[in-house]
């Protein structure tokens, strides 16, 4: 059985008061709740800024940190750049890569994620590879053909599939409020996990896929009860502890 996994990608947004206290209370959770620990891997993806005060916070917990990009290049003249390898260091265990946010504010193509992915495994991070198409793709039919196109640009390969997660996040469900139904969601996990398949039909079938779309704890429960949601990429939500620690436990009762 795959083990569920909640994701926390807290965008730009956080200061050092802020983690401290979103992370003093999901830490005094954690110490509470073994049972739930047992069952559900939890994460946090802040800024590049709060990594290291994550990290030193999260240290005795069962709670990995993440980053939320890296670079494709190991080092040299890159201004701005982060490697994947730097993060590695610094003692992430997760990084997100190819989400939306990215592919359309910085025109990030499946290359150049095929090339972050790459470089993330060679460092030992574990890959959360997003993918996920618009309304309008949506709408003109076009859903299955985008993330087909996505999955098959980013893993060229180089890397195997039990180096990854792959998260499903719709694009015209990311900070809208609207959610795909359970339906829709399984509907594209279950093409998902075929397309995988047609990859390596054995991991395919341990790889953990995660929904990200405007996920909260009122909508969660179903979305979890699905047989090929094994998780969550919690975007506004992971920012409120009681609801980031509803979503874990709800993800905890699934997994029973």
């Amino acid at each position: 059985m795959r083990q569920g996994l909640v994701v926390g990608n807290w965008k730009m947004h956080g200061s050092r008061a802020s983690v401290e206290a979103l992370l003093g209370s999901l830490l005094d959770a954690d110490v509470a709740q073994g049972a739930v620990v047992a069952r559900v891997e939890a994460a946090v993806c802040p800024t590049y800024v709060h990594l290291a005060q994550a990290l030193d916070l999260c240290a005795e917990s069962s709670i990995a940190v993440g980053a939320q990009d890296c670079s494709h290049m190991q080092s040299g003249a890159y201004t701005g750049e982060v490697a994947a390898e730097m993060l590695a260091e610094l003692g992430c265990h997760w990084v997100i890569l190819g989400h939306s946010e990215r592919r359309q504010y910085h025109a990030e193509s499946d290359d150049l994620v095929a090339a972050k992915l790459a470089a993330a495994v060679e460092a030992g991070l574990q890959p959360i590879v997003c993918v996920g198409e618009t309304r309008e793709q949506r709408e003109a039919g076009e859903a299955q053909v985008v993330v087909a196109a996505q999955l098959q640009g980013a893993l060229t390969g180089q890397v195997g599939l039990a180096a990854l997660v792959v998260a499903y996040e719709p694009v015209w469900a990311i900070g809208t409020g609207l959610t795909a139904t359970p339906e829709q969601a399984q509907d594209m996990h279950t093409f998902i996990r075929g397309c995988l398949a047609d990859i390596d039909a054995v991991d395919a079938a341990a790889t953990r896929l995660l929904y990200g779309g405007s996920v909260k704890a009122a909508n969660v429960a179903q979305l979890f009860a699905q047989p090929d949601i094994d998780g969550a990429l919690v975007g506004g939500a992971a920012l409120v502890a009681e609801e980031f620690q509803a979503i874990i436990d709800a993800a905890a009762v699934a997994a029973e």
